[in-house]
Formats: structure tokens, C-alpha cells, sequence
């Protein structure tokens, strides 16, 4: 019992220190990230976050939001608005 909850801790802990896709550090540690390295769903989300869009938690993309009505807004907006805008 004591190992399971070892083992969910440190997955868990590990987990935490991962950037969230889509912000602005990891799009500059994706970009150097050398290319052979990068998986497709990495390629794709960097190109829709950090090519085509602005990053998520950027000054660009809080103005872009905050100019967006609130009831256009998804769960997710939202709560990146308020970790990456407000706080």
C-alpha cells in the first residue's frame, strides 16, 4: 500500500512541473526543442498555439480575450484567463 502511494505521489509531483500547452514557456522550450524530438500532436499544438494564434497567457491574448463576450468564452478560457490574466 505504502509503494502505490509512493508511486501516485511522485506521477503526481512529476506531472506538476510539466508547462501547460499552449503558454507562452512552452512555446520557447518547444522551439528549443531541437525537431526530431517533437511528436506530431506537439507539432500541431505548437502550430496552433504558438504559430497561428497568440500563446495562451500572453498580453495579446489576454486583450484578444477580454474583447471576446464572456458567453463565447469555454471552461477552458476561462480558467486560463484567470491563471494566466489575473493572478
Amino acid at each position: 500500500m505504502k509503494k502505490i502511494t509512493l508511486a501516485l505521489f511522485t506521477l503526481l509531483a512529476l506531472s506538476a512541473c510539466k508547462d501547460e500547452v499552449g503558454t507562452q514557456a512552452w512555446c520557447d522550450n518547444m522551439a528549443e526543442t531541437p525537431k526530431s524530438e517533437w511528436n506530431a500532436q506537439g507539432a500541431v499544438d505548437y502550430a496552433k498555439h504558438c504559430v497561428l494564434q497568440d500563446a495562451v497567457g500572453s498580453e495579446a491574448w489576454c486583450n484578444d480575450l477580454e474583447d471576446t463576450p464572456k458567453g463565447d468564452w469555454s471552461a477552458n478560457d476561462a480558467a486560463s484567463y484567470t491563471k494566466h490574466c489575473v493572478f
